[in-house]
């Protein structure tokens, strides 16, 4: 799929992993439909990245307003691609220092943006893409955001890790389902990225955390998320699969 002239939406795409693949697929010639909450920065964002570009507040969870943005992104040029970036962690032990049992609404509340935001994602989005015509076999694609923390969850990420391991174990079955109506699916498995979270930490700490990965021995870049998600949507050949994108990293327990 070329990008030049095509409409793509981006969840989360106020800051860190989805702003840089907005910029992206700006930079590469397409049309980009910022999603992200009405607190975001992602007005300012899309004022930044130029005509090209366009902000919609909804919370991926609410269903009539995810719709409503996708709604906003299809008449920006017609649907035919989705970069899900929207997703946050909440730290949760299964038992509390005094013994206690975990909370459940915390589990159900991360389990709810990030799985369920993705599922959201996945129908709605394609029932848009399913709109356009094909183009060289196909009519678009989808890219979901798992983490490595799908694979070796450190202790207290319980409900993140059922959520990005959803995520990934979702990713094949919907490529197969979708491949009916010729719209490809895919999903990239970060290790730690450099966002404006990770900024805030003092330097030690980000020393720390750059030395636990292999090579290179730093931060990714949001930037190399925005390459890989930008190639994903450009490679017809590449679905079903879930990509990590980590140095090698290979998380500790905690």
């Amino acid at each position: 799929m070329r990008l030049e002239g095509t409409s793509i939406a981006v969840t989360g795409g106020a800051s860190g992993l989805g702003l840089a693949a907005a910029r992206r697929v700006v930079e590469a010639g397409g049309r980009v439909t910022l999603i992200d909450l009405p607190a975001s920065a992602g007005a300012d964002a899309a004022k930044e990245l130029g005509g090209d570009a366009r902000f919609v507040a909804a919370d991926v969870t609410d269903a009539d307003q995810f719709a409503a943005a996708l709604d906003a992104a299809d008449a920006f040029g017609g649907l035919r691609g989705l970069v899900h970036c929207a997703g946050a962690g909440r730290r949760l032990r299964l038992l509390d220092k005094d013994g206690a049992p975990g909370s459940l609404e915390d589990f159900e509340w991360v389990i709810r943006l990030n799985l369920i935001g993705s599922f959201n994602a996945l129908r709605l989005g394609a029932a848009r893409i399913a709109r356009r015509d094909e183009i060289d076999g196909e009519r678009g694609a989808i890219v979901l955001t798992a983490s490595v923390a799908a694979y070796e969850g450190q202790i207290g990420q319980i409900p993140y890790t059922a959520a990005k391991a959803g995520i990934v174990g979702m990713t094949l079955t919907a490529a197969r389902d979708l491949a009916g109506r010729s719209i490809r699916v895919c999903t990239i498995a970060p290790g730690i990225m450099d966002t404006p979270l990770l900024a805030r930490l003092r330097e030690d700490v980000r020393a720390s955390l750059e030395a636990g990965v292999p090579n290179p021995a730093r931060l990714g870049r949001p930037d190399e998320f925005a390459r890989l998600a930008c190639q994903i949507l450009e490679n017809g050949y590449l679905n079903g699969e879930t990509i990590r994108l980590d140095g090698a990293l290979r998380m500790a327990p905690r």
